[in-house]
């Protein structure tokens, strides 16, 4: 059994600043993954790509992270551009990768499952289910907001929401996926909504404001660490929950958590890339 199973895919990424034009791979898989290179815990990664790229799972596990891959005939495409406040960005989306399938899941063991869906049909409800029966389930709830339409992203409503949110344990969302997912304006409000529906852990993110963690009718605020540099925001998001997820494992409570993970998505701002730090580089915001 593993400690943390992220199901996700990771991307073939363009990401375009006001400053520079680069191209990477991505996804939640991808930058939530890279963390638990140096972070002690049992960690999988169940993901999804076309073997024209199975460089970047090489370069993964290079890094000593255990990956299971399942086939698809297309790897997800994603445009991503920012605007000059890194904090938004528009999407666009020109390929798209198989769905996940519960027979791929049905040998792998997971205390936490972390789903990152990049787009709707990614994960299916049932799928939720299932893993829901063998351990918790964390969510990154933007893939089910997104509807590509001509080639770009627009936000939208999940249908399946109250259904499928019953299975989850914590769910990640920012304050715009937020009020997307629920149609209240008022965050506090929001996240009470969602633990209406059966989540125990609302985590909202909300960039360079800080988060806030909604969990047994508290809030917990957590402010934003300044980075040095400003590099890169490109899954500053996943980063962060991979460090929430791992305190939380080990022990953590919320506002913890939640701090340590404000630092760890700290110190990937300051670099281009996924976090290739180390325990100590966190830690040494947080003194």
């Amino acid at each position: 059994m593993v400690d943390i199973c992220c199901v996700g895919h990771i991307t073939s990424d363009k990401v375009v600043t006001s400053n520079s034009t680069m191209y990477m791979p991505g996804g939640t898989a991808y930058y939530f993954s890279f963390p638990f290179a140096n972070l002690d815990v049992k960690y999988l990664l169940v993901t999804a790509l076309a073997k024209a790229d199975l460089r970047y799972v090489e370069t993964l596990q290079q890094h000593g992270i255990e990956v299971q891959v399942q086939e698809s005939k297309h790897t997800v495409c994603f445009e991503n551009v920012y605007e000059e406040n890194t904090d938004f960005r528009t999407q666009f989306v020109s390929q798209e990768a198989d769905a996940f399938t519960e027979e791929t899941l049905l040998d792998v063991d997971a205390k936490i499952y972390h789903l990152g869906p990049l787009l709707a049909g990614d994960i299916s409800v049932s799928l939720i289910k299932a893993l829901a029966a063998k351990g918790r389930v964390s969510m990154d709830v933007q893939g089910y907001l997104r509807l590509v339409k001509d080639g770009k992203v627009y936000g939208t409503d999940w249908p399946e929401k109250q259904e499928a949110l019953a299975y989850v344990d914590i769910l990640k969302a920012d304050e715009t996926e937020l009020r997307t997912l629920t149609g209240v304006e008022d965050i506090r409000e929001a996240a009470a909504l969602v633990a209406e529906w059966g989540v125990k852990e609302v985590v909202i993110t909300n960039g360079s404001h800080g988060s806030m963690i909604y969990s047994a009718g508290e809030f917990y605020l957590v402010p934003a660490f300044p980075p040095a540099h400003l590099v890169d925001a490109t899954g500053c998001g996943d980063t962060y929950m991979a460090g929430y997820l791992y305190q939380r494992i080990k022990g953590a409570d919320e506002l913890q958590a939640g701090c340590f993970a404000a630092a760890l998505a700290t110190r990937k701002l300051e670099s281009a890339g996924p976090f290739q730090g180390v325990l100590e580089d966190v830690l040494a915001l947080l003194d």
